[in-house]
């Protein structure tokens, strides 16, 4: 006799995701993915199934503000931490500048891979505002300071994120212009966190 659905069958856990702010307890299987819940328990399906490998990035969203393939972690793992699905981007009815920048750049097509590259945008951003190196980046020691953001280190920090359709020319734009209008005073990240020295 199968267990009532509120409670776990002995593979799952009941647990509690933090979701775009919002706190959603639920059983899940412990081999559930994160991709799997937040499309098919959460019905947040802006975050799409592309390989199911780690491989697209289609399925990327933040993780504690770090991006993720959501495809490759668990959801039981994901407990406790904050998940910010291309659904929570947008505040208030308004566009993220990231989101804008797509938009305005036309920076999509087909759209599937869309909300995974902007949630990567998202953390490329912050990323490049702490300092944080990429293999495109030439001079990667400390004292540096922050490398420009130039269409190469964008290509770099951006190719996790596959787009079948070739928009690759409007992304790297489209980056280079939410960069612009998510300039943060020097010292801090794009989200007004300091940086990390």
């Amino acid at each position: 006799m199968a267990p009532p659905p509120s409670e776990p069958a002995a593979t799952g856990s009941v647990i509690t995701l933090t979701v775009n702010g919002e706190k959603h307890t639920l059983p899940v299987d412990h081999r559930a993915t994160l991709l799997d819940v937040l499309r098919e328990r959460l019905d947040l399906t802006g975050t799409k199934k592309g390989c199911d490998q780690g491989q697209c990035g289609a399925c990327t969203v933040l993780v504690e503000g770090r991006r993720a393939v959501s495809c490759l972690q668990l959801a039981v793992a994901a407990e406790g931490r904050e998940i910010t699905t291309i659904e929570g981007v947008a505040q208030g009815g308004q566009l993220h500048p990231v989101q804008q920048a797509f938009l305005d750049l036309d920076g999509f097509q087909c759209g599937y891979c869309t909300p995974g590259q902007i949630c990567s945008a998202l953390a490329v951003l912050d990323e490049h505002a702490a300092g944080w190196p990429s293999a495109a980046t030439a001079d990667v020691r400390p004292d540096a300071g922050v490398p420009p953001l130039t269409a190469e280190e964008i290509r770099e920090r951006m190719s996790g994120n596959l787009c079948r359709c070739g928009a690759y020319v409007s992304i790297v734009r489209a980056v280079e212009r939410a960069a612009e209008a998510t300039a943060a005073p020097a010292g801090t990240t794009a989200a007004g966190k300091e940086a990390v020295a």
